[in-house]
């Protein structure tokens, strides 16, 4: 079957201009013969139009220009649709297309469209809230609460909120309730990840798989601040190896296991984020996985 290339486009993620995006998926494209079309994402994230489309001109790939809020907005709406997805990295982050291994640079990935694999993603809900790549609560949502709010965006305006909100930080109390067991914790940040990284290659879950039906948690308990760049550290290096949480849980800064479902009772009202967007907390989150979501265009690692 004959590829047809649906480009959706977000003109305002990330801080760079996008008219040089369009220009070489233009040209690329155009050199493949392959049939395109290029719109812009939906600023209101309805794609009901876009579905139609997709079905009545028969597009086999949906290809999404724009960061992991976007990439959330666009495989949420459009999943159920039969097509494969793409993705052109231009946001601050780009957590799941780094995860992914696909290459920041637009020429780059877009060979990755063209020459790469189709292959199944897991995502996850969070009470009914879709992600596709990491969530979580406390110290990271705070952040990504106040990312939200500043007009200026990128790498630089992320590490600076990071930085304010680090020495403001308090931790939270939370009942972690799985399958078996439950616990109690004081924490500063619980992430729940499907990808291995926040964004810009910082990893945070170095075992996360986008395809085995697990959730990586990560739980960043309380400790003595000037502990907690060196415990992440740690973390971020791949240091902290999965553990057996009965044994560990009171004695580790950082808990670090796998799940295919998890309750969190938040029972301080933790700030709450979706794939680094900000959303309205909740007292008791259910969460979890939808395995083979998506499907998602990946390097042929056999390349």
């Amino acid at each position: 079957m004959s590829r047809k290339i649906l480009y959706l486009i977000n003109p305002i993620s990330g801080t760079s201009k996008k008219d040089g995006i369009i220009h070489l998926i233009e040209k690329e494209t155009n050199a493949r013969k392959i049939a395109f079309e290029i719109l812009p994402t939906s600023p209101i994230a309805n794609y009901d139009v876009v579905k139609d489309k997709i079905e009545q001109e028969d597009f086999t790939d949906v290809v999404i220009s724009g960061g992991d809020g976007t990439v959330n907005q666009v495989t949420r709406a459009l999943r159920h649709c039969k097509v494969n997805f793409g993705i052109i990295p231009s946001g601050s982050g780009n957590g799941l297309a780094f995860a992914a291994n696909i290459p920041k640079k637009t020429k780059a990935a877009l060979s990755v469209i063209f020459e790469g694999k189709p292959m199944p993603v897991d995502a996850f809900t969070m009470n009914q809230h879709y992600s596709c790549m990491l969530s979580g609560l406390g110290f990271d949502a705070e952040v990504a609460h106040r990312f939200a709010m500043n007009s200026k965006r990128g790498l630089f305006t992320y590490t600076k909120e990071s930085l304010i909100n680090f020495f403001k930080a308090q931790p939270f109390q939370f009942e972690v309730v799985l399958n078996d067991f439950s616990f109690f914790t004081d924490a500063f940040a619980i992430t729940i990840a499907n990808s291995n990284q926040f964004g810009n290659n910082l990893t945070i879950a170095p075992a996360a798989s986008l395809n085995d039906g697990l959730l990586d948690i990560v739980i960043i308990q309380k400790m003595n601040k000037a502990k907690i760049p060196f415990a992440l550290l740690k973390q971020i290096k791949g240091n902290n190896k999965l553990q057996e949480l009965v044994n560990e849980i009171t004695h580790k800064n950082v808990i670090y296991f796998q799940t295919a479902s998890i309750t969190i009772h938040n029972l301080k009202h933790a700030p709450l984020h979706i794939d680094g967007e900000p959303i309205e907390t909740s007292d008791s989150i259910f969460v979890n996985t939808i395995p083979s979501a998506f499907s998602l265009i990946q390097p042929n690692r056999l390349n």
